[in-house]
């Protein structure tokens, strides 16, 4: 028989930084109370939830943040509906830095570097 190799799955853990948890509130908030549409800003936080999940699953399926290089890769960043969800991988700990509407300037993701 040939030689068996196992593949030892990692198991991240996911941690929402304040501006993270702070963005979602935003998010939610401004869908539900401005826009007068509370079911589309439930819908909205649900899909936002479910891509973290996605994440924490398989952090590395999601491409490099192109506006945060490194050598390592450790920024990437997912997009939910329109918003990109910006995370760090840092051992076996993912940690979403922010979410930020696609329309926003690429500075606004380029400042995620700075959160902790």
């Amino acid at each position: 028989m040939g030689k068996q190799t196992k593949t030892i799955a990692t198991a991240y853990k996911v941690r929402l930084s304040d501006n993270a948890v702070h963005n979602i509130d935003e998010i939610t908030s401004y869908i539900a109370i401005v826009n007068h549409q509370p079911m589309n800003a439930v819908k909205v936080g649900d899909a936002l939830f479910a891509t973290i999940d996605q994440i924490e699953l398989r952090p590395y399926a999601f491409k490099e943040c192109d506006l945060l290089p490194t050598k390592s890769k450790l920024y990437r960043q997912a997009l939910c509906l329109s918003w990109y969800i910006v995370y760090k991988i840092a051992d076996t700990q993912i940690i979403v830095l922010g979410i930020i509407h696609g329309s926003r300037k690429p500075s606004k993701r380029k400042a995620l570097k700075r959160v902790k």
